[in-house]
This record gives C-alpha cells, structure tokens and sequence, in this order.
C-alpha cells in the first residue's frame, strides 16, 4: 500500500489535508492536526510519504494519535516513510513512537526545508522490538536545508544487522528533537558544541539550531 498525506498551513484559515491511503490526518484545533491509522500500515512492501507546508505566518502542531506499528508482509520485511517538510512559518512535530515488530525492517527519512523566519520543532521516538523481541531493523535519516544551504545531516542505526548492534547490550530505543534555530535546550554547553548528560546528547549546529539524540534499552 502507497499512502500519500499533504498537509498545507497558511495564515488565517485552518489546514488543508489530503490523503489517500491508510493514513488519514483530521484537523483538532485551529493550529493542530493529528494522524490516524485507516488500515493497518505500514506492512512489508508498504510506503508512507507526508508532505507539511507551513507558509510564512502560519502556525501547525502535527500530531498522532497512536504508535505505529511495524509489521513483516507476506513477500518482504522491508517498509519505508517519508517526511517531506517546508517551513516559512512555525512547525511542531511529535508523532507517537514507531514499533519495530520483530523481523520487519524499517527506513524512516525526513527531509526539512526552511526558508526566512521559519521555526521548527521535530521530535522522533523509536522501539525496536515489542515485548520479548529483539530481531527488527530501523534506520533514520534527517537532512535539513535552511534559505538553500545545510544545516545537519544525519543518520541512525538501529537493532538486528545495525554497524552498531551487539548481542548483549546494544540499543533498542532511540529519541531524537531537532529545533531551530533554537542553539541549545536552555542548558548550558561544555565548550565542544554539545552537552553530555546520564541519557541524551545535545549538539549544537554551526548554522543555528540543535540537535538532541538519545539511545537506551526501551522507551
């Protein structure tokens, strides 16, 4: 299944949604909008593709209402999603966690284009694995432009077959917060471009904005 979101926030007047698939976004207060499953997705073979505009002036809180679950299909393991996001204005996003199920594998992209004052809050939460599994594949990529030039790029491995995964004690959860143009968190940093912490780093960009990433056992 081919699921397509387009969300479109302009000054003004409330979102405008399409959607086709198994993925439906339904506006829940003037500035906000959460995602819902229609169908059980993404599944083996399965793509999921949203598009969010925020054009300047305009507001937009991008929500789920439940985790999305992972699962293997009949002929392949391997599923994808995709976040294609443009921001002149001010974007929040914070979907509920994505499931890995155990022997499915999952590639989750996010692509942030900013443009003038845009703002942006993005957070992504990750378990591999439900419980008592520990055989699901993820990998994440964030790549984020402002006015044409980069910002970050960044990629994560997580679970069975990852550069970093071991028998005994590696991650199976992951959490990470992007802000701009936001240098830091409010806390204070050690000198080197970031601030270590027991459970997350937070590592300032050299073009403005932040980066906070976190690996542990489980969410």
């Amino acid at each position: 299944m081919h699921t397509q979101v387009l969300i479109v926030a302009a000054p003004g007047r409330g979102p405008r949604i399409e959607c086709v698939g198994g993925v439906a976004a339904r506006r829940t207060a003037p500035d906000a909008v959460h995602l819902v499953s229609t169908a059980a997705t993404p599944l083996g073979g399965d793509t999921i593709d949203v598009r969010v505009v925020v054009e300047a002036g305009a507001r937009l809180r991008v929500r789920s209402v439940a985790a999305m679950m992972v699962l293997p299909g009949a002929t392949t393991t391997r599923s994808r999603s995709g976040w294609d996001l443009e921001v002149a204005g001010e974007l929040d996003v914070d979907p509920e966690p994505t499931v890995i199920a155990g022997g499915s594998s999952h590639e989750a992209t996010t692509r942030l284009r900013i443009t003038g004052d845009g703002r942006v809050r993005v957070r992504e939460r990750v378990q591999v694995g439900r419980v008592g599994e520990r055989h699901g594949f993820w990998s994440g990529s964030l790549h984020v432009d402002r006015d044409g030039s980069p910002v970050v790029r960044h990629r994560v491995e997580l679970g069975a077959g990852a550069v970093s995964d071991d028998e005994i004690a590696a991650p199976r959860a992951y959490v990470s917060e992007f802000r701009y143009p936001e240098s830091d968190f409010g806390v204070i940093r050690n000198g080197q471009g970031y601030e270590s912490r027991r459970d997350h780093v937070v590592m300032a960009l050299a073009d403005g904005g932040c980066l906070s990433a976190w690996q542990g056992p489980k969410l």
